[in-house]
């Protein structure tokens, strides 16, 4: 709720400071004394449109400040949380406005932006007058009272619930559909490539191995050749090995040879005629092994050659054709199996659709038998407002598919038709906004107020000259209705009416005065014995009676 409003040079308003109470806030005062630029004072502060013709003339700058309790409005905390305002119990907003039309905005010292400030200021403050009525406008409000009013919410949920499941189904569905569509483009190319992989086969690791091979292999070719070469050396003639058995045997023959010193001679080419035979075995064995087999060789080097092509017509590393081998198949045998799995998912799509549907029915049943209470009940509340030729009903219609949504299947608008004849069958309703007048609308708006009392609604609500153009019973009617809204929110009206005024739990008045050469704006929060005084002017006029006084004071015990 709004708890005070302070105001500084705006219009004719040089400072002003206002603690508002619970209840019904009653402003009064002569036309032309300043009502609407309280009002615009306060719009300034919920975000309304900065003009700045608003700032008092011959002052830099005006500002207006606002404070609210706002300890159980989850809304607006929740607009906080997403401005990224630390919560608090008391919401003070303020806001500045230059001479040369710059604004600044702050709230709990915070700078938010106006679209900000004005989201925060739709769950604070709702305004009903001749130039300005929201929210109950607001078609995509209408749906949600409707069924805060039939306490419809926990039917609500569910069909939420089985809307959400059934939107993920067609989810899934249009992405199987849209997977089968892209592979089947793909489908030719994906078996021209398997043919080919296949056809090739590669294996993991296998051009690592193949190029060990084929350097192991030249390497043979090499060391073949040398092996050769060696081999032959030991070979020429006679050979080494067979040379030195030869010789050997020469001394060994030889009596000459017996003696002791020819003994080292002979171990020695026993000794080397063996080393030489060895070396010449294991020169042999080697060969043998390192044999070079260029057709091998060839085998290897067109293997590496069929993959290093496939490498680079698919523009992979060789070592992951593999990988492109087991994905091609797999997506193959996706397409394979993308038909049974639409067929599956079509059909779960189409139950889910039904069991939102049934769910949506039941919904639309309740919200019928609800609309039609609501319907009773604004008509019970226009008619002591003398509005019985404007006729109120709870449009509900069947959307299509394509406006089918978490919130059910129905359209809601809140209608109505004015100036109807009693009997008439032809009635034209409109859009609320539609209403011709705007005191028409304002009486309208609290007759839908006091009817939904029981549901969500801003904390504050602000009427703007609801009684214009009536009076008597009338007046009295609007009055009652304003004090039994004010015992479930804070309710501020401004009035010209003693018999709406009486009803207030706090009474404000309005007034110029001279200051200087300058005209100021004056609000004045009225004593008991004030506001007697004030509803006295108000039934008699420029010259206040004794007997003014006097119908002033049973006035206020009428009502008390």
């Amino acid at each position: 709720m709004l708890t005070r409003l302070s105001i500084r040079n705006i219009v004719l308003i040089e400072g002003a400071e206002i603690d508002f109470r619970r209840g019904l806030s009653v402003l009064s005062g002569e036309t032309g004394a300043g009502k609407s630029i309280l009002l615009d004072a306060l719009g300034l502060a919920l975000g309304a449109r900065a003009d700045s013709g608003l700032v008092r003339q011959g002052e830099e700058q005006g500002m207006v400040a606002a404070e609210f309790y706002i300890v159980a409005n989850a809304p607006a905390r929740e607009v906080l949380k997403e401005l990224e305002i630390e919560e608090a119990d008391t919401l003070i907003i303020r806001r500045s406005l230059n001479a040369d039309g710059k604004t600044r905005c702050l709230v709990n010292d915070q700078p938010v932006t106006v679209a900000g400030l004005r989201r925060l200021g739709e769950t604070l403050v709702e305004v009903h007058g001749q130039h300005d009525q929201r929210t109950l406008q607001d078609s995509g409000l209408h749906r949600v009272l409707l069924d805060e009013y039939g306490r419809l919410s926990a039917r609500r949920e569910e069909v939420t619930s089985v809307w959400r499941q059934w939107r993920e189904c067609v989810k899934s569905l249009e992405a199987l559909k849209a997977e089968i569509e892209r592979t089947a483009r793909e489908q030719e190319y994906l078996q021209h490539m398997r043919n080919e992989l296949r056809q090739l086969d590669p294996q993991p690791g296998e051009e690592e191995t193949l190029a060990s091979r084929r350097t192991a292999m030249m390497q043979s070719e090499k060391l073949f050749d040398v092996l050769n070469e060696a081999i032959g050396e030991l070979n020429q003639g006679k050979g080494v090995a067979a040379s030195l058995r030869s010789a050997l045997r020469i001394l060994a023959r030889s009596p000459l040879t017996v003696a002791e010193t020819y003994k080292p001679i002979l171990d020695g080419l026993d000794r080397a005629a063996t080393e030489a035979e060895e070396a010449l075995y294991a020169l042999e064995k080697t060969g043998e092994q390192a044999t070079f087999d260029p057709q091998k060789l060839e085998t290897i080097e067109e293997r590496l050659f069929a993959l290093k092509a496939a490498g680079r017509k698919y523009n992979l590393p060789v070592e992951e054709l593999p990988a492109l081998h087991k994905e091609v198949e797999d997506k193959l045998a996706l397409i394979d199996s993308q038909e049974h799995r639409l067929d599956d998912l079509e059909k779960q799509a189409a139950q889910a659709k039904a069991v939102f549907a049934a769910a949506a029915e039941k919904l639309s049943e309740a919200r019928k038998k609800m609309a039609a209470k609501l319907e009773k009940a604004i008509a019970g509340e226009l008619q002591p407002l003398k509005m019985s030729g404007t006729h109120f009903r709870v449009r509900i219609e069947k959307l299509p598919e394509s406006g089918w949504s978490e919130w059910g299947m129905d359209g809601i608008a809140f209608e109505c038709a004015t100036n109807v004849s009693k009997g008439a069958r032809d009635v034209a309703y409109a859009p609320l906004s539609k209403i011709a007048s705007g005191g028409e609308l304002s009486r309208f708006m609290l007759a839908l107020k006091v009817a939904l009392s029981s549901v969500r609604s801003t904390p504050t609500i602000i009427f703007d000259e609801i009684d214009t153009g009536t009076g008597g019973a009338v007046a009295a009617a609007i009055g009652e209705r304003l004090s039994l809204l004010g015992k479930t929110m804070q309710v501020l009206v401004v009035t010209h009416l003693p018999q709406v005024a009486a009803r207030g739990d706090q009474h404000l008045r309005i007034s110029k005065q001279e200051k200087g050469k300058k005209v100021t704006t004056l609000v004045e929060d009225l004593s008991p014995a004030s506001r007697e005084e004030e509803l006295a002017r108000m039934l008699a006029g420029a010259t206040v009676t004794a007997e003014a006084r006097k119908a002033a004071q049973k006035l206020l015990e009428t009502v008390a």
